[in-house]
């Protein structure tokens, strides 16, 4: 069973910054519950066939932009908190968020999503 911390990482590193298709199907197999609920600014959806496809199209429109942590992970209970950066890989963030992860059966059951800056529009 993995930890919540572990999870966390995941789901940022294995997960969402992991362009190879196959690495990124697994990982999201061994991280994520069958009916997962991703929360972000553009919506909800569920299920890991969302959330993959949800990623795909994320990494399509930013080529070359990475993720990578943007401060320590927390936990309390059932739940993982983690900051994170995205952008041009050895550049400043683009945009910078906090991914909050519910814990249930050993893998995360939502995700929560907040931005807490964004590129201008435009």
């Amino acid at each position: 069973m993995s930890t919540i911390s572990d999870l966390m990482k995941a789901n940022l590193l294995d997960v969402f910054d992991e362009r190879d298709r196959d690495r990124r199907r697994a990982a999201i197999a061994r991280t994520y519950a069958e009916d997962v609920v991703f929360y972000d600014p553009d919506g909800v959806l569920t299920g890991r066939a969302a959330l993959e496809e949800k990623v795909q199209q994320l990494l399509d429109g930013a080529p070359g932009f990475v993720f990578r942590p943007g401060g320590p992970l927390h936990e309390s209970h059932d739940m993982g908190i983690l900051a994170w950066d995205f952008g041009p890989e050895g550049q400043p963030p683009v945009v910078t968020g906090i991914d909050v992860g519910l814990v249930r059966d050993g893998l995360l059951a939502s995700v929560h999503t907040v931005l807490t800056s964004a590129p201008p529009p435009g």
